[in-house]
């Protein structure tokens, strides 16, 4: 009886590592496949240059500041990388109008405006018009912004 349990016992073991390979448990991922990526998946680059929203791949991603920012194409990756903060958008991709508000919303990278060469998002077409009527709740973003950093 003993020997069929330690002959089961090795079958068993042997079954497992077949069936469940050490690389499908394990998937190897890297540090920067692991940052929160920016803007939804959302090229940054695009914003400025097609003037739209579009969205990036991960073959063309780049860590920065904490976040992975995907981007449509190589050259919108190199034009990020040679100057981060030109394209990064504003608030770390917070909704620009809430957080004048004092409250952290989550933006939709769908709902944008570029206002002095910066790019904001928004969480809803509402909160972007909130600031076409009211310029000075960037103002206040961006006040509230520093107060938290």
């Amino acid at each position: 009886m003993k020997l069929k349990r330690i002959v089961f016992r090795q079958w068993l073991s042997v079954f497992a590592l077949v069936a469940f390979p050490a690389s499908a448990c394990f998937a190897q991922t890297s540090a920067a496949e692991q940052l929160a990526v920016a803007l939804k998946g959302h090229d940054t680059v695009a914003y400025f240059t097609e003037k739209r929203p579009v969205m990036g791949s991960a073959q063309n991603g780049y860590a920065w500041d904490g976040s992975r920012y995907l981007f449509s194409s190589a050259k919108n990756r190199e034009a990020f990388a040679a100057n981060p903060d030109r394209y990064t958008p504003q608030f770390g991709g917070l909704c620009a109008t809430g957080l004048g508000m004092g409250v952290k919303t989550a933006a939709d990278p769908n709902v944008w405006k570029i206002v002095d060469g910066k790019l904001y998002v928004f969480s809803s077409v509402e909160a972007k018009e909130a600031v076409d009527k009211d310029p000075t709740l960037l103002a206040r973003s961006h006040q509230a912004w520093k107060g938290k950093k």
